[in-house]
């Protein structure tokens, strides 16, 4: 070591630096030469710096005879220069040590002791080789020379090592330091606060001082970033803030809450050191320490853990054996106080339980005392249960639940449930009815009061008799179910699930299970049992009232062994009921097609004359229900053949079995042609089949029939054919003389408003001849029709579904019979009821894109009976306009109206054939950017009758239509729209207006007007190519398209 420290430039300064650091370190307790350094206690309490202390004042007097034996300090060799600055840096540092033992709180340093006591052992290390230096450069003083040779060899020899105590401390500090899964027991932390009281050389009694010790640390810690250190100092705050509690006298009395004279005080030693409660089971050591059994496995079991000697936290004594000698004497004399204890409470108990009405505090009081004594001493069960205290607390639930409250029912909940752990007392509980009682706890507002009942029921359900008692309760197990399935509160929801586990094992509780929505039971059964088991499954599936997630459940795993049972003649009632339940839910259908259960019905309900009329009717339910919406039937096998359900065969054959079948089952053959007819896959195929199979004839009977179900179905698919057939349908109704039938039926108030909106629908679907329209419906019905509409508008309030929208369809498309004929008679009708008006406003209001194109079908009928109106009274006779001869045949005038630019003659303002002063143009023109293309098309032919006069006065038409938003709404309409029907009627339309010259010159410079019209001859069908074509001409661009000249003559029209 002859390299020279860089700490000190200079021999004097490192001179100066030992004397204030030997000065520091060698200061008693009762002094300080810098109160900086007496921040706290200035005396050492550690062995460790005590004895680098004795080294440091032998350092001091070796180090001062030195410098007296040179009158300079210039005088000294080089290799005196260097030990010494050597010195001055290592005496530093150990000064550095020193003060965190001096000044830091004594608890700090039991958490630093082992890396403090490692510091100073270093420097004692580098100091001892810094004097060996020292002594080979002074071989002429040889006193001096021979005291650093002794303290050299002394401090080479030192081992600085922290007490056994210090130790221990610091092993179980630094295990309060990591981060623990589990908080400390209260045994453990008693037994800490012994040893640290005893490393700190106090009493564990004396609070003060501890606590006084902890505020010092953390006062010391304030700014430390070591969590570990914080870690202990939470730990510590927690430890001491338990013991600092004094055993209450309600603690030492059993814990128990009543008068001064209702108990018997126990003696201190009946206390446990660790615990400060009354032991149960006292121990001795080798130490002769007693304590609770319990407490101090927990103390052993913690000391090993730190890896450290287990000790007696009393006396601190390392033991050498971990023996624990029951105190036989000292448990006899607890038993004996704590049974003349439970003598008076079992006395206050049958006091207070027996009042009416009840005192809330002192019952409360009572049930506490008895889950405590329940709780700490078990033995003392059955001594309650014989007093009848078991039964007074059931009683208390019955008769008072109401008026003591919430709080004292969960504690009467959980003293019964402590109570319960003993075979007499749960028969008492269960003869009085407590499952009843914690059942309707399972609802109650409290979540304390929910646990103490669902650990209750727990409780009972390990005896099979209890669970059978508990799962035929009304309610429980809907209770249990729900609460298993609320994972908002996960302790509870996994007490209920255990509670329902245990009850799955008995086989009676299954339908009760299966009610509550538990199917697994019943699914294993179905699955797993014996024939006349999965029949016993399958009829409580049939009879069960199943909400709908339920039956998708029950669909998916099960199905597939329903549909193998109905192969057993035996079980197939019982299978086909369970099908029919699970084919109510339309979300079914594709999982019960999938099992191929289709061809299995269609073998029951076509196949053996002999099969009983029940399970034909069960099949043909369970058909109607699974077909009732298109789906995955349309493309699955039906019969053995690979029938599907709209082929001939089993259309054929569910016509020769309606007329024969049984009322039920000919209500649900009906239902099973209505959903198949209404299948957009299938309807036509469908709708052609029943008609070839003179199903139409076979089905109208049934529209007069007495029961309803058969009634509904004969109307929903005679509507549904009427829609494809309605001139063969007339036919049958004309020959069977029952045209009248759907008349009587809207007209008639018993029937139902389905009945009567298929009634409505049919109807407008027949095609009647003129005369039938005027026989069918007088003026009387027409205003009934009006009126029904206007009844319905201001009912629905804007908003129509169900059969009310399929009225209004029927009503608008009986109407619509009234515009196809200029009758006088019709016309009357037509003006008399404001039929134009009607179909308007139709259009004003949200509805269904059939009803909107009904209303547009409507309002083109009468534009063109307006202008066959208007030419048929071109000759002009008073009154004047086209309206005259309604006007004569109403018999009375009205004065004399404006001029109309659509017919080019007066036209009435308000006029019901007119669009424009019938302000109808506006509401088709907003039809022209609806979202269903059938309502866009039945717009523009509405619009179209406006054009259809190209001779006279045809510029004042476009003017108009151009004002008010026609021109552009069409053009806008024809550049969006794709080749197809729409596209022709658009472009039929924009030919005729750009026939008109200044519109065609306006139009020309519209390049993507040009651009659609070329597409449109290119790729168009013909009539739209031809319409193209003469647009293209009008707007001189034809030579764009075709390479010919422009100038061609229009004279085809």
């Amino acid at each position: 070591m002859t390299s020279e420290p860089a700490s000190f430039s200079s021999f004097s300064a490192a001179v100066d630096s030992i004397n204030a650091s030997l000065t520091y370190l060698c200061c008693s307790s009762s002094s300080s030469d810098d109160d900086s350094h007496s921040h706290h206690n200035q005396s050492y309490s550690s062995d460790v710096p005590r004895r680098f202390s004795g080294f440091a004042q032998r350092l001091r007097l070796a180090f001062n005879q030195l410098l007296r034996s040179s009158p300079s300090l210039d005088g000294f060799p080089p290799s005196v220069h260097t030990a010494v600055k050597g010195i001055a840096v290592d005496l530093a540092k150990a000064v550095e040590t020193a003060s965190v033992y001096r000044s830091r709180s004594k608890i700090f340093v039991l958490i630093n002791c082992v890396s403090l006591c490692a510091s100073l052992q270093e420097q004692t290390l580098a100091i001892f080789r810094w004097l060996t230096l020292l002594e080979s450069a002074i071989v002429d003083l040889p006193e001096l020379r021979k005291k650093i040779a002794d303290l050299s060899t002394d401090m080479k020899q030192a081992n600085l090592n922290v007490t056994e105590s210090e130790e221990r401390v610091y092993c179980t500090l630094q295990k309060e330091g990591q981060a623990r899964q589990m908080q400390t027991s209260k045994a453990v932390q008693s037994a800490i606060v012994m040893d640290l009281a005893r490393a700190l050389g106090t009493d564990p009694e004396n609070n003060s001082v501890l606590s006084e010790q902890i505020k010092v640390l953390k006062s010391d810690l304030g700014h430390s970033s070591s969590v570990t250190e914080r870690r202990i100092l939470a730990s510590l705050e927690r430890i001491m803030g338990n013991w600092a509690m004094e055993p209450t006298m309600a603690t030492w009395k059993l814990n128990l809450e009543f008068e001064d004279d209702a108990h018997i005080s126990p003696f201190k030693n009946f206390l446990c050191p660790l615990t400060k409660e009354v032991m149960k089971e006292p121990v001795v050591l080798e130490s002769s320490q007693t304590y609770e059994r319990a407490a101090i496995e927990y103390w052993f079991e913690r000391c090993l853990e730190d890896g450290r000697d287990p000790t007696c936290p009393v006396t601190g004594q390392v033991l050498g054996s971990l023996e624990l000698k029951p105190n036989i004497g000292l448990a006899g004399a607890i038993e004996e106080w704590l049974n003349r204890n439970v003598e008076i409470q079992i006395k206050i108990a049958l006091q207070h339980l027996g009042e009416e009405p009840p005192s809330v505090n002192s019952v409360e009081k009572v049930v506490d005392n008895v889950y405590k004594i329940s709780e700490e001493h078990p033995v003392s069960r059955y001594k309650f249960c014989s007093a009848g205290i078991v039964a007074l607390i059931v009683k208390l639930l019955r008769n008072s639940s109401k008026s003591i409250g919430s709080n004292l029912r969960s504690k009467a909940l959980l003293a019964l449930l402590s109570m319960a752990k003993d075979a007499e007392s749960k028969e008492v509980m269960l003869e009085e009815g407590t499952t009843k009682l914690a059942i309707h706890s399972l609802i109650a507002s409290s979540e304390k009061e929910r646990e103490y009942a669902v650990k209750l029921l727990l409780q009972f359900s390990s005896d099979e008799a209890c669970c059978t008692k508990i799962a035929s309760e009304k309610g429980a197990l809907v209770l249990l179910s729900s609460m298993a399935g609320n994972l908002e509160h996960p302790a509870l929801s996994n007490l209920a699930e255990e509670v329902l586990k245990r009850m799955e094992r008995i086989n009676e509780n299954i339908q009760h299970l299966a009610a509550a929505g538990r199917f697994e039971p019943l699914l294993r059964q179905l699955c797993e049992g014996s024939d006349d088991i999965k029949i016993e499954m399958a009829s409580i599936m049939g009879r069960m009232t199943l909400t709908n997630s339920g039956k998708e459940q029950l669909a998916r795993q099960s199905s597939g062994i329903l549909v193998e049972m109905l192969s057993n003649p035996a079980a197939q009632a019982a299978s086909l009921q369970a099908l029919y339940n699970l084919s109510s839910l339309d979300d079914n259908a594709t999982i019960l097609v999938d099992s191929n259960v289709l061809p299995a019905l269609t073998d029951i309900l076509f196949g053996y004359p002999d099969t009983l009329a029940e399970l034909k009717e069960l099949a043909a339910s369970t058909l109607a229900n699974m077909v009732s919406n298109p789906g995955h039937w349309e493309l699955a096998s039906a019969d053995k053949e690979g029938h599907p359900m709209q082929s001939e065969t089993i259309v054929y054959s569910l016509l020769s079995l309606l007329s024969r079948a049984s009322l039920r089952c000919q209500a649900s053959i009906l239902h099973i042609l209505y959903g198949i007819a209404s299948s957009p896959q299938a309807s036509e195929s469908v709708a052609s089949l029943i008609k070839s199979g003179e199903g139409i004839k076979i089905i109208l009977p049934f529209l007069e029939h007495p029961e309803v179900q058969n009634r509904i179905y004969a109307f929903r698919l005679t509507r549904v054919l009427s829609e494809r057939f309605g001139q063969d349908l007339v036919q049958e109704l004309r020959a069977s003389n029952k045209l009248s039938l759907f008349r009587d039926k809207l007209l008639d108030k018993e029937y139902k408003d389905g009945e009567k909106s298929d009634a409505a629908c049919i109807l407008a679907n027949l095609s009647l001849l003129e005369d039938e329209v005027k026989i069918l419906f007088g003026a009387d019905f027409v205003r009934w029709t009006v009126n029904t509409l206007e009844t319905q508008r201001r009912n629905s309030k804007g908003r129509i579904t169900g059969p009310a929208a399929s009225m209004l369809e029927g009503l608008l498309g009986i109407l619509l019979h009234f515009t196809r004929s200029i009758d006088p008679l019709t016309l009357h009708a037509v003006r008399e009821n404001r039929l134009m008006t009607i179909f308007g406003e139709q259009l004003c209001y949200p509805s269904k894109p059939r009803v909107k194109q009904l209303a547009a079908f409507g309002l083109k009928n009468l534009s063109e009976c307006g202008r066959s109106l208007a030419a048929r009274d071109s000759e002009p006779s008073p009154p004047h306009g086209f309206c005259s001869s309604l006007v004569f045949m109403c018999g009375r005038a009205s004065s004399r109206p404006s001029m109309c630019p659509i017919h080019s003659a007066p036209c009435e303002e308000d006029s019901q054939w007119c669009l424009l002063k019938g302000n109808c143009i506006k509401p088709l023109v907003d039809l022209l950017t609806d979202d269903d293309t059938s309502v866009r098309i039945a717009a523009v032919e509405a619009l179209s009758t406006l054009v259809l006069d190209t001779s006279s006065n045809f510029k004042r038409v476009v003017d108009e239509l151009e004002e008010s938003g026609v021109v552009d709404a069409v053009i806008h309409l024809f550049l969006e729209v794709r080749p197809g029907e729409l596209q022709e009627k658009a472009i039929w339309m924009v030919e005729r207006i750009l026939r008109v010259e200044n519109h065609n010159q306006r139009l020309s410079l519209n390049q993507a007007l040009v651009r659609a019209l070329v597409e449109a001859f290119k790729h168009g069908n013909p009539n739209a190519k031809r319409h193209a074509q003469d647009a293209l001409t009008n707007l001189k661009q034809l030579s764009a398209v075709s390479g010919k000249a422009s100038s061609q003559i229009r004279s085809r029209r």
